[in-house]
C-alpha cells in the first residue's frame, strides 16, 4: 500500500467505517487532508481490538495560566505498543469548558491513528483540533 487512498479503501473495508458518517475531507492550507470523527476512531480501535489505556501528566494552570491537562494514552495492538499524548488548554487549543475530556479524546484518537500508521498517509481525527471540526468545515 503506497498512496493515502489505497490506505483509506484499507481503512474503510477492514474496520467497517462508514464513509458519510466516519470521513470528512478538509481542505487546509492547499490540501485536502483526510478526517476521521470520533465514531470513526472508536471503530477503529475495537474492530483491531486496540486497548488504550490513560494517565494524566498535567492538570491544572498551563503556559498561559488557564485551565489545562495532558493525557498520556499508551495503545496495544497485538505485540506493538505505542504512546501518544493530547492536551488541551481552555481558551487556548481548547472551545470546550472541560480539558481534561478533550485531552482524553485527543491522546485516544492520535495512538489509535499512530498505531494504525494513519499517520504517514496524511490522516487525522477530528478531536485532535477544534480547526479539524466538521461544523468548522463547513462554515470555509
Amino acid at each position: 500500500m503506497t498512496t493515502r487512498k489505497e490506505f483509506m479503501t484499507k481503512l474503510v473495508g477492514d474496520y467497517g467505517l462508514v464513509p458519510e458518517e466516519d470521513i470528512f475531507k478538509l481542505p487546509i492550507g492547499g490540501k485536502t487532508i483526510a478526517i476521521i470523527t470520533r465514531s470513526g476512531i472508536e471503530k477503529i480501535q475495537f474492530a483491531s481490538n486496540i486497548s488504550v489505556g490513560f494517565e494524566v501528566c498535567l492538570l491544572g494552570g498551563g503556559p498561559s495560566g488557564k485551565m489545562a491537562a495532558v493525557i498520556k494514552a499508551t495503545a496495544k495492538k497485538g505485540d506493538v505498543f505505542m504512546e501518544s499524548f493530547g492536551e488541551a488548554e481552555v481558551g487556548v487549543n481548547c472551545r470546550s469548558p472541560y480539558p481534561i475530556a478533550m485531552a482524553e479524546k485527543r491522546a485516544l484518537a492520535r495512538v489509535v491513528l499512530k498505531i494504525t500508521g494513519a499517520y504517514k498517509f496524511g490522516v487525522f481525527a477530528e478531536d485532535e483540533s477544534d480547526d479539524f471540526k466538521k461544523e468548522n468545515k463547513d462554515e470555509r
